[in-house]
């Protein structure tokens, strides 16, 4: 790419959307948060250009108070980044990230805390392609593999994903990512707190989940209520 070509990307740059806030929180709703995720994901796929809100202003506006737009659980790999990933900025995506997306104490009580405090509408758990803790919970189930230190306890909350799709066609690695997902989502529509459940059930709430290609960049929306 020329200078010139850089100089032409940045004057046709678009601001993105920034999402509407209203007394300190998102205006938005469920699935408005999501159409703003997909929208962004799309721009971000076919390289339009567009301004996510980073600059100096925008810190400043937002050290007064946060008010995002969604809360997105996703595995901690160095290739996964929500905000790259849907053109978002500063201040607009509350994010908990571990290897493996899991959901223990500590992500559950962020998570709620987003809910709750923060007032977001939408939560998002997300997995990727080629996940390692995914791969490793599989080298657990298929060859008694041992890890040192934590490891091994951090992908056990993985394992019952792989054991479910063991009897599957097909690529068995994608099909445990997307069941850890899965069984992620079902806990956080299921089998939390009324602090998650009660919203999800006046329709205040939505929890999905996605998965992430790493070749293409596509992000898939596959569990949704």
């Amino acid at each position: 790419m020329t200078v010139g070509t850089v100089a032409a990307d940045a004057r046709t740059a678009q601001p993105a959307r920034l999402a509407p806030v209203v007394n300190g929180k998102t205006a938005l709703s469920p699935d408005e948060a999501l159409e703003l995720l997909i929208e962004g994901n799309q721009n971000v796929l076919n390289d339009v250009p567009t301004s996510a809100p980073i600059g100096r202003d925008r810190r400043l506006e937002i050290a007064q108070g946060q008010a995002p737009f969604a809360a997105y659980v996703t595995c901690s790999d160095s290739r996964v980044s929500p905000e790259i990933l849907f053109g978002r900025g500063l201040g607009e995506l509350f994010i908990i990230r571990n290897a493996g997306n899991t959901v223990d104490t500590v992500a559950l009580g962020s998570i709620e805390y987003a809910v709750t405090e923060l007032g977001v509408p939408l939560i998002v758990v997300m997995g990727h392609e080629a996940c390692g803790a995914v791969k490793a919970a599989k080298s657990v189930v298929d060859d008694n593999a041992t890890f040192p230190g934590s490891i091994g306890r951090m992908i056990e909350p993985i394992i019952p994903a792989v054991l479910e799709v063991r009897e599957r066609d097909g690529d068995m690695l994608d099909h445990a990512i997307r069941a850890n997902v899965s069984r992620v989502v079902k806990q956080l529509r299921t089998s939390t707190d009324p602090l998650l459940l009660n919203p999800q059930e006046n329709g205040t709430l939505k929890v999905v989940g996605a998965h992430y290609n790493l070749d293409t960049g596509a992000v898939d929306f596959f569990d949704q209520p």
